[in-house]
């Protein structure tokens, strides 16, 4: 059975043949690994084998996991769908936030973020397929929403996340990715991260841009969701 020390190194060596492929510069792709549902002894295992950045969809959970590996320097990333009542929290215990998609929501999370720590890094969720049971705002609404984020102090955009509707089809891939690059670039603002692509499409993604992969399967395997 493979260690998560060996599934590290296989999804780098992707990670990096990828970004060949797609002449971008090294290292211009980091990895996110996708923690939800998995203790925290996985984590720390992870985090022995080099890994630093960790998602979290589940606040409680992640609030827990925070506390076991509060000896360990990790970098907590939020990548679920955020209630209101959820934002106080948020602001407090997490460094990155890939899954703003209205401005109330951001307002929060501006509001309650402590003076003492560094502006929240904040990605807008971006609906690209239009599919009902996605978060994310649409396409049209990105440019007054990115606008209005930009101006709010104690957060710093950083650009858009995006989940697109699963396909093996590498064309079909390829278009939701360029079509979320093409969204970015057609901001007026000073953006740097593109969060796209997982376990199954992080080479289109890449293709396309992506500087953040978020990956859980390929380094955990299948998550266990009847623990949260």
């Amino acid at each position: 059975m493979s260690t998560i020390a060996d599934n590290i190194s296989h999804v780098g060596s992707r990670i990096q043949t990828a970004t060949q492929a797609a002449h971008r510069p090294v290292n211009s792709v980091q990895l996110l690994a996708v923690s939800k549902t998995k203790p925290a002894e996985t984590l720390r295992e992870a985090y022995a084998a080099g890994l630093r950045d960790f998602g979290e969809n589940y606040l409680q959970e992640a609030l827990g996991k925070q506390l076991e590996l509060a000896d360990l320097p990790l970098i907590w990333h939020f990548i679920g769908p955020i209630q209101s009542n959820k934002t106080r929290a948020i602001a407090e215990h997490f460094d990155w936030v890939h899954s703003v998609d209205r401005l109330k929501i951001a307002q929060r999370l501006s509001e309650q973020r402590p003076a003492e720590l560094p502006p929240l890094n904040i990605c807008i969720q971006v609906n690209v397929s239009g599919e009902v049971s996605k978060s994310g705002c649409t396409p049209d609404d990105l440019p007054a929403l990115a606008a209005a984020i930009s101006t709010l102090p104690r957060l710093k955009l950083r650009g858009l996340m995006a989940i697109p509707e699963p396909t093996d089809d590498r064309a079909e891939q390829d278009a939701a990715f360029a079509a979320v690059q093409k969204l970015q670039a057609s901001l007026d603002l000073p953006l740097d991260t593109l969060s796209m692509g997982m376990s199954h499409d992080l080479e289109s993604a890449i293709a396309q841009g992506a500087t953040w992969v978020r990956i859980g399967t390929a380094l955990f395997g299948a998550r266990d969701y009847s623990q949260s």
